[in-house]
C-alpha cells in the first residue's frame, strides 16, 4: 500500500532525494567509499558543501553580504547562539507557540527581552497583530511558522532593527525579500533534509558587536571563517539537504514552490471548512500552509480515533495531532505531492458519508 506522510518532522522527502542519498551511502561521488565515512575535508564532499550553500543563497536571491552555514544542534541552539552573538542589552520577540516560548526563555539568559505580543492565553491560536517593534532593541526574533499549533506569518516585518527569523518549518514556501532579515536559522528536518543539520543565514555585519566573550563553537564568525568546516559537519543530511536544494531547483525555485503549496493547502482547508465532521482550530487569517490543524466537531467528537484508524486503512501517516491541540495535524511540507493531499480529502469525504 502506498503511503501518505504527514508527519511534521522529520519531513517527507521527494523519492529522488531518498534514491540520490542513499546510492551515495553505498558509493559516494565515484569514490568508491560511503558518505558515511569519507572524509569531510576530500575535495569530493567540499565540493557538495560549497555547491549546497550557493543553492541556497541562489535559490532565496540573497545578496553577498548574507552568509550561509550549516551547523549542528538543531533550531534549539540558535535559540542560544543568537543572543550570545546579537544582544547587548535588549531584544524584542513575539511569543506564539512552544518554539518562540523556548527561544524567549533562553534569549533571557543574555540580557533584556521585551515580548511584544502573545497568543498563549488562547493556546497560541492566532498571531499577535497589534503591535510596534521598538527602535532601541538590539533585533527583533519571531517563528514564521508554528509546527504544533498551525499558525504562521506569510509576510516580511517591516522593523527599525534587523529582524531574526526562525523559519524551521517554512523555509523555501514562500518568497521573501532577505534583505528584510538579520538572520535566518531553520532546523533542516522540516522541509529540507533529515535531522542533524541547522541551515543559518547570517548578515555578517551584525557580527562581532557585543561586549562578551563568545564560545568558540558559538561564534558565528568562527564558522563563516572556515566555510562551515571549523569542525566535522553532519555529513549526511548536508548531501541530502544538497539533493533537496537540486530538487527545488528543478520544479521552479520558490516561486513554483509556494504556488504548489498554497493549491495544497487551499484544497484541504476548503474540505476542513465543509466537512459538518471537522472544524480548523486557529483564525482563519492565520492559517498555516505547512501544517494543517484541525479536530473533529463537538457533536462528533467521540468519533477521532474511528476516523485516525479509518485513515490509517488508506495508507494515511502522520495526522495525530500534537497532545498540545489534540485532534490532526497534516503536514503538507514541499515535497507532499498534490495527489496525498486529495487522498486525505476523499478519506474524510468518504468518512463523512458514513457518519
Amino acid at each position: 500500500m502506498k503511503k501518505h506522510n504527514f508527519y511534521a518532522g522529520p519531513c517527507i522527502l521527494a523519492p529522488e532525494v531518498i534514491k540520490n542519498t542513499a546510492d551515495a551511502i553505498i558509493n559516494f561521488a565515484d569514490t568508491g567509499l560511503s558518505v558515511l565515512e569519507v572524509s569531510h575535508r576530500s575535495k569530493e564532499f567540499v565540493a557538495v558543501c560549497e555547491e549546497a550553500r550557493k543553492l541556497v543563497a541562489e535559490l532565496l536571491e540573497l545578496p553577498e553580504d548574507y552568509k550561509v552555514l550549516f551547523l549542528g544542534g538543531g533550531a534549539s541552539l540558535q535559540f542560544c547562539m543568537v543572543p550570545f552573538n546579537l544582544l547587548k542589552t535588549k531584544a524584542a520577540y513575539t511569543d506564539t507557540g512552544t518554539w518562540a516560548h523556548n527561544a524567549i526563555k533562553e534569549a533571557k539568559l543574555f540580557g533584556e527581552v521585551e515580548v511584544l505580543g502573545s497568543s498563549k492565553d488562547e493556546n497560541y491560536c492566532y498571531i499577535p497583530k497589534d503591535f510596534v517593534i521598538p527602535s532601541d532593541v538590539d533585533y527583533f526574533h519571531y517563528t514564521s511558522n508554528n509546527t504544533i499549533y498551525g499558525t504562521e506569518v506569510r509576510k516580511d516585518y517591516d522593523s527599525p532593527v534587523p529582524v531574526v527569523c526562525d523559519m524551521s518549518s517554512d523555509i523555501f514556501s514562500r518568497v521573501f525579500d532577505p534583505t528584510k532579515y538579520g538572520l535566518i536559522y531553520a532546523g533542516a528536518q522540516k522541509n529540507l533534509a533529515p535531522a542533524g543539520v541547522t541551515l543559518v543565514i547570517v548578515k555578517e555585519s551584525l557580527l562581532g558587536n557585543v561586549d562578551r566573550e563568545i564560545p568558540t563553537m558559538l561564534d558565528y564568525r568562527t564558522h563563516i571563517k572556515k566555510d562551515t568546516m571549523f569542525n566535522t559537519p553532519p555529513v549526511l543530511p548536508i548531501y541530502s539537504a544538497l539533493q533537496t536544494l537540486k530538487y527545488y531547483k528543478a520544479q521552479g525555485g520558490v516561486k513554483a514552490l509556494q504556488e504548489h503549496d498554497e493549491i495544497k493547502a487551499k484544497m484541504l482547508y476548503d474540505e476542513i471548512d465543509r466537512n459538518k465532521l471537522f472544524r480548523g482550530t486557529v483564525a482563519e487569517e492565520d492559517r498555516s500552509i505547512m501544517n494543517v490543524c484541525f479536530v473533529m466537531n463537538p457533536d462528533y467528537a467521540e468519533l477521532e480515533k474511528e476516523f485516525f484508524d479509518f485513515a490509517t486503512t488508506k495508507g494515511i501517516v502522520g495526522i495525530k495531532g500534537h497532545r498540545s491541540v489534540g485532534g490532526f495535524r497534516a503536514s503538507l511540507y514541499n515535497m507532499l505531492p498534490k495527489e496525498s493531499v486529495q487522498v486525505l480529502i476523499d478519506t474524510m469525504k468518504e468518512f463523512e458519508a458514513k457518519h
